[in-house]
Parts: structure tokens; sequence; C-alpha cells
């Protein structure tokens, strides 16, 4: 499949790729060997990966104490 470059860096993908790719939005570009490589990736907000640890932590039914020991801990730092 050919994809041509415009006056503007862009370039479009072919349907055919984006079919096999319905949810991907953002990719990764890179050179390896003189080829172009793009790698679909995730971009998220990070409050959203903050609400999401917090919501674990809720369905674990851990305690702030418990969080806070357990930080100490990973810091070396145990009282």
């Amino acid at each position: 499949m050919l994809a041509k470059k415009t006056s503007k860096n862009q370039i479009t993908l072919p349907k055919a790729i984006v079919k096999q790719l319905p949810e991907v939005e953002y990719f990764e570009v890179s050179l390896r060997k003189g080829e172009v490589v793009l790698r679909p990736v995730e971009v998220s907000v990070p409050e959203e990966k903050v609400k999401a640890v917090r919501a674990k932590i809720r369905s674990l039914g851990l305690t702030e104490k418990v969080v806070e020991q357990a930080i100490r801990w990973a810091r070396g730092r145990q009282t």
C-alpha cells in the first residue's frame, strides 16, 4: 500500500490499516533501519490514572493509614 506525504508533512493511513486499529488515535513514530515505524499508544490524562489508582485502593478495602504505611515501607522509612 502506498501513502503520500503532503506538503505539510502529513500522511493518511490506508483504510485497510485503519480498520485493523479502530480504537487508535495516537502513534509513537520512530525510524528503524531507514523505515518509519508507527506504534499505537494510549494517551491518558494524569488525573485519570490517579482516579483509577484511588478506585483500585477503595475496591481492595485499603484504608488511608494502610496506604501511608505501605508508602513509608517502600521508601525505607518504616516506623
